[in-house]
């Protein structure tokens, strides 16, 4: 096989052929890698720097930070990566489905007899890479929610402090400083200068609105910062590319401060306009946002001391014609509540009559006297039931007694020496001593015969 670039013939190796062949005619028989080397130096010198349309698929970000997918068209599919050098020129996300158009070149890796396409600058068909990025990251953080209006805070009519980040070198920051100067001498100004455009831009303003939060949190409550304006002059996209960073979207974002963004001219929209509290179309129309104008303030001032003024004489008129329709409405309730008090009045004197000791004692004395008479009859009546209850219980004891059973001729005997009755004649035997108890009086004997 030739090479085109060289002009050179691999060797490879001559072999005679084992089918009938043209007299002297020899084989040519390569190695893989020689047949491998030989295709990446034709495919690599004739297809040294080339542009490719085709559709992403397979993407995948490795950790290194290269990435690799595939470009395919409706017949074909080609292997490509973007190494890691590369990839971080490329602001947009690389998503499966998405058109892109391609520079780069051929390269064959012979150990693996691979061809892949090594894509040196890449960007979206039909649309600018910026510009995708842009949509991309957009539709990224409003469905996070950060450009929702409830997250939006107002900013203070009359702020006792108003920070800047911005830069220091540009026009911004000049007509910012002119504008607070003419419509408020007296506010007080904080600067935080940030680089705000190339290579660190994006990180240098997140960490500047990051820190003019931390020094406001070291401020006393008088005197604070209490409104932010974030922004630059106008330029190119790619001059104001650093607003459209999703870190300085997430600062602006958790920032305590109230923000007012302020880049580039009116027609440039960036991420931060989206996700500030206010959006204003340049940084002097953000400084007159910020603080209002002197002259408005005393020309206001002036209105609402005439208007005090004003509302001050009414009000007395209207106070002294109130005294007067309040005095009459006062005598007129006196009089209506003497009138009711002497009736009242008069009314107690009698419930009091009622009521006098000298009447009432007498009528309770009786009252107690009659009472106790009453008591004293039901009482006699208690006892009489009582004592003769008492009778009809002491004569069913008497009939119950022993000894009334004794008079009626019956007797009881005892053992003489244990006082315990006899009740069976086999408790007792010859020569013991009894004793038998009878109505009136007691016999001693003594036992001869037990039957």
């Amino acid at each position: 096989m030739q090479n085109k670039k060289n002009n050179i013939i691999s060797p490879g190796i001559l072999e005679a052929p084992d089918s009938p062949n043209k007299p002297g005619e020899l084989r040519h028989i390569y190695t893989v890698s020689e047949i491998t080397q030989d295709i990446k130096i034709l495919l690599e010198n004739s297809f040294p720097e080339v542009w490719v349309e085709g559709e992403i698929s397979n993407a995948n970000a490795h950790p290194s930070g290269h990435f690799y997918l595939s470009l395919k068209d409706k017949d074909a599919v080609l292997p490509a990566a973007i190494f890691a050098w590369r990839n971080k020129d490329i602001k947009f996300k690389l998503e499966n489905g998405l058109k892109v158009i391609c520079f780069g070149k051929l390269n064959v890796y012979p150990p693996f007899g691979k061809y892949t396409f090594l894509i040196d600058k890449l960007e979206p068909k039909g649309i600018g890479g910026l510009q995708l990025a842009h949509e991309q990251l957009k539709k990224k953080l409003e469905a996070e929610g950060l450009f929702a209006p409830g997250h939006k805070r107002p900013i203070p009519y009359l702020p006792s402090g108003v920070g800047v980040v911005t830069s220091l070198s540009g026009a911004a920051v000049k007509d910012i400083l002119k504008v607070l100067d003419r419509r408020f001498s007296t506010a007080r100004i904080v600067i935080r200068p940030a680089q705000v455009q190339g290579e660190g831009a994006k990180e240098d303003i997140a960490r500047a609105i990051k820190e003019m939060n931390d020094f406001n949190d070291t401020l006393p409550a008088f005197g604070r910062i209490e409104v932010m304006i974030v922004g630059r002059g106008g330029g190119s996209m790619e001059d104001l590319w650093a607003f459209n960073e999703e870190v300085v979207a997430r600062a602006i974002y958790n920032s305590g401060i109230p923000v007012i963004s302020a880049v580039g001219h009116e027609r440039d929209q960036t991420i931060a306009d989206l996700v500030a509290d206010l959006r204003a179309p340049t940084p002097s129309v953000a400084a007159e946002l910020a603080v209002p104008k002197k002259e408005d303030l005393k020309e206001r001032l002036d209105d609402l001391s005439m208007a005090l003024g004003r509302s001050f004489l009414e009000a007395t008129l209207n106070f002294e014609e109130t005294i007067d329709t309040f005095t009459h409405r006062l005598n007129l309730s006196a009089q209506n509540l003497l009138r009711l008090t002497v009736s009242e009045f008069e009314s107690t004197v009698k419930k009091l009559a009622f009521l006098n000791p000298v009447v009432l004692v007498p009528q309770y004395k009786a009252k107690i006297t009659d009472l106790a008479q009453q008591i004293y009859v039901r009482m006699q009546h208690l006892f009489q039931l009582k004592g003769a209850e008492f009778n009809g219980a002491l004569e069913k004891l008497s009939s119950l007694s022993p000894l009334n059973i004794l008079s009626r001729g019956y007797s009881i005997t005892f053992k003489a020496d244990q006082d315990m009755i006899i009740k069976d004649s086999k408790n007792v035997g010859p020569g013991d001593a009894i004793k038998t108890k009878l109505h009136k009086g007691e016999i001693l004997s003594t036992v001869t015969e037990v039957k």
